[in-house]
């Protein structure tokens, strides 16, 4: 027999031995000896000053709980298969790939950048010496953005496809399990290199192929078919189902789609900045504490959400005890992210907050660009901040209550940002349509958290790529309505916002690419 039942353990009883045993023998009124049990799920509710561990268990009575877990991955030999060309091998890419190995079908998987090893001397050339490659980055490469993130597995997405099967894989190529129970579970920088690695050691293991340094540039449609792939080296590929998964900063892709009169829609989107505190002002915020939190929290993390002027003010892929990174595409901008260690140990915490933009109302004077005016919008930001920074990947920067009170900081808060801040005034040079909104954000996330406005932290620019500003339309059979054999996917879609997102996409578009051969 199984029972599902929720326990909560105060802050001072978790991680005594046998508490959760001693807990669900008294809530089920059984002795200890008469059951095991399995944790489903773990959060933490620390809105009061009492902070509590809440605990949702499955509970076998007189039985054995399984100590694996249920789900099995069918990946085939595929080495003669027919092929999926897959473009981008980031979350919706790598997914992609692994529904086909279950599918029979073969993979061949189109990157752009380089490996995860060789990767790193690109981003470290960044942080150390400001040179962007425009193929090689914190977006571009094995494992796209989300292998140099903080690894958030947190989605809003549960209807779209089976997020659990999402956890199970990436426990299966080298997570730990930890995620499959944490209710905002995570990662970290530090491992997912080693995961991405080994999924594409699984795709190459059953047959599947991956090409790095691998960039599509032009395709060949006959009677609205795609029918050739062109590659950067001159060499063309023939196709005949194509996933696209370049993700939301491949701007060549929306040139070259807007280049061959393929469809596609203008998105609304978000931008804004990073903040920065130290981790300890937001530790004492959210568990009521003074000094260093208990050892047994995590780092805190913080949600806030105002409307200023019918438009959303919202935090963004809030790090943790993380670090504020270089997430330029191409040389001549600043965009800046944020990601987090494992340990989440950093002494820092940032956030985007952004501000909602209508695409078909804020930035009128970028009607001329049609279907990329979003675009554009988003690069005329990223290169203002590139000017103001001092033309190197150094970023404008302020400190919080200088940004919302319009004055210039002389001086600015240590910071996670290895190429260093300039101190700029961003709350002039921001279009109003962000920086008054954001002015109001702040204030009242001040009010909504006691101590979150304050001079110790630092506002940096520019969070530019919240979320794709292009849209490329499919059909239910999730194909362009105009080009057989083009799935648009994930991020770059307009389809996903987030590595679990993405990934079902992914899986989505691989079942939807091989139904329609």
């Amino acid at each position: 027999m199984i029972r599902n039942i929720q326990v909560r353990v105060p802050l001072e009883e978790e991680g005594q031995e046998g508490i959760l045993m001693s807990k669900a023998a008294k809530t089920l009124g059984i002795p200890e000896v008469d059951f095991t049990f399995k944790v489903l799920r773990k959060s933490i509710d620390a809105r009061k000053q009492t902070i509590y561990f809440n605990y949702k268990l499955a509970v076998y009575i007189r039985e054995k709980a399984p100590e694996n877990s249920t789900y099995f991955f069918d990946y085939k030999d595929v080495s003669k298969a027919k092929p999926i060309h897959i473009i981008g091998f980031g979350p919706a890419g790598m997914w992609a790939a692994l529904r086909c190995l279950e599918l029979g079908f073969k993979p061949i998987v189109l990157e752009r950048g380089k490996n995860v090893q060789n990767r790193r001397r690109d981003i470290k050339a960044i942080n150390q010496d400001h040179i962007v490659n425009e193929d090689s980055n914190y977006c571009f490469g094995e494992g796209g953005a989300g292998t140099y993130s903080d690894g958030k597995l947190y989605t809003r997405s549960l209807k779209r496809g089976d997020v659990k099967r999402i956890f199970e894989s990436l426990v299966h190529h080298g997570a730990t399990e930890q995620i499959l129970i944490d209710a905002h579970p995570h990662i970290g920088t530090n491992k997912l290199p080693k995961i991405v690695q080994n999924i594409r050691e699984t795709i190459l293991k059953y047959g599947g192929e991956v090409h790095f340094n691998t960039k599509v540039i032009d395709f060949i449609i006959e009677r609205n078919q795609l029918k050739t792939i062109i590659l950067q080296n001159g060499d063309e590929m023939q196709v005949s189902r194509v996933i696209l998964a370049t993700g939301h900063s491949a701007r060549d892709i929306f040139y070259l789609l807007q280049k061959k009169d393929i469809a596609l829609k203008a998105k609304s989107f978000a931008m804004g900045v990073r903040v920065e505190h130290p981790q300890q002002i937001i530790d004492s915020i959210q568990y009521h504490c003074q000094g260093e939190r208990n050892e047994l929290l995590p780092a805190a993390a913080y949600s806030l959400v105002h409307q200023v002027k019918n438009r959303g003010v919202y935090s963004f892929c809030m790090c943790p005890g993380g670090f504020i990174v270089p997430a330029a595409t191409s040389p001549g901008e600043v965009v800046v992210n944020g990601m987090s260690p494992s340990k989440r140990n950093n002494l820092f915490a940032n956030s985007g907050i952004v501000v909602e933009i209508n695409v078909e109302e804020d930035i009128p004077k970028y009607e001329k660009y049609g279907v990329l005016k979003g675009l554009e919008y988003q690069k005329d930001l990223e290169r203002l901040a590139f000017t103001a920074g001092g033309r190197t990947q150094t970023a404008p920067a302020q400190r919080l209550t200088d940004f919302v009170e319009g004055i210039f900081s002389k001086d600015l808060n240590p910071t996670s940002y290895q190429p260093g801040l300039k101190s700029a005034p961003l709350h002039s040079l921001l279009p109003r349509l962000i920086g008054s909104r954001l002015r109001t954000g702040f204030n009242e996330f001040g009010k909504k958290m006691k101590g979150y406005y304050t001079s110790e932290a630092n506002v940096v620019g520019v969070e530019s790529r919240t979320s794709s500003p292009v849209n490329i339309p499919r059909n239910q059979q999730l194909e362009h309505p105009e080009i057989k054999g083009l799935f648009p996917c994930g991020e770059g879609g307009g389809y996903a916002g987030g590595i679990v997102s993405a990934a079902m996409d992914g899986e989505r578009c691989a079942e939807a690419a091989v139904a329609a051969l």
